[in-house]
């Protein structure tokens, strides 16, 4: 067997091409939509999947792809009952294998902090330049943590953030939780009663012992820091 015939044996086949990256973004301004889906378009790696303004249009757009490695853009802009933190934690829950970027304009810490704990693996500030945020849509892709944006001195606070949210969260019962979200609604206690079957006097007992475990004396102040930590949502009326 000549030497050539050896060395052709032992060659491997080509690596296949790697697929384009898939990203969806979902974000509650058109002509920001528009900005973000062509700069994306433009790159020979990637394409964009679907384009959204509400969560629940992201949502559907998420149903209807079949890729295995997508990227969902949310934009901390959506607000409302289904506001950009529970779209992000409902994909975590409902599409773990999926990459989530956050992304905002200016965003506080608290802001930051509260993407990351309900389940977002990163964020990008829309301020930053193009060829960084790109960078950081193939790096949230490929499983790693990206903070790009934020002031140096934030970053500290960021993680606090995510400490603190946890450690309420492992406080507090899974019937406190409930109880603490349907407060969130603005219901009385005997409307939360009828609303989880049980007595009135047992949420009032829930109540006071959420209280004591956040450090609060009042409904409106639980309500207003389990908000600010990112575990319920606060519904407005117009």
């Amino acid at each position: 067997m000549s030497k050539r015939t050896a060395s052709a044996e032992h060659e491997l086949p080509p690596a296949a091409p790697r697929r384009r990256l898939g990203v969806i973004v979902v974000d509650p301004l058109p002509v920001v939509r528009a900005g973000l889906s062509l700069l994306i378009a433009d790159r020979p790696d990637m394409e964009v999947l679907a384009e959204a303004g509400t969560a629940q249009d992201g949502l559907d757009a998420i149903e209807r792809v079949r890729r295995s490695r997508v990227v969902v853009l949310v934009g901390l802009g959506l607000s409302g009952e289904h506001d950009s933190f529970r779209l992000i934690r409902t994909i975590r829950e409902r599409f773990p294998a999926h990459a989530i970027l956050a992304c905002g304009a200016n965003s506080d810490s608290a802001a930051i902090s509260r993407a990351l704990f309900v389940g977002a693996d990163g964020f990008v500030d829309k301020n930053i330049d193009p060829v960084e945020f790109l960078t950081s849509l193939r790096r949230v892709a490929d499983h790693d943590v990206v903070l790009a944006g934020p002031a140096p001195g934030s970053v500290g606070r960021i993680a606090d953030g995510i400490d603190r949210r946890r450690e309420v969260e492992i406080k507090l019962t899974d019937r406190e939780r409930e109880v603490l979200s349907v407060a969130a609604e603005g219901l009385t206690a005997r409307e939360i009663a009828s609303r989880l079957g049980v007595r009135e006097r047992t949420v009032t007992t829930h109540l006071a012992r959420i209280y004591g475990k956040l450090g609060v004396r009042s409904r409106l102040a639980a309500v207003r820091l389990a908000a600010q930590l990112g575990l319920v949502s606060v519904v407005t009326t117009e």
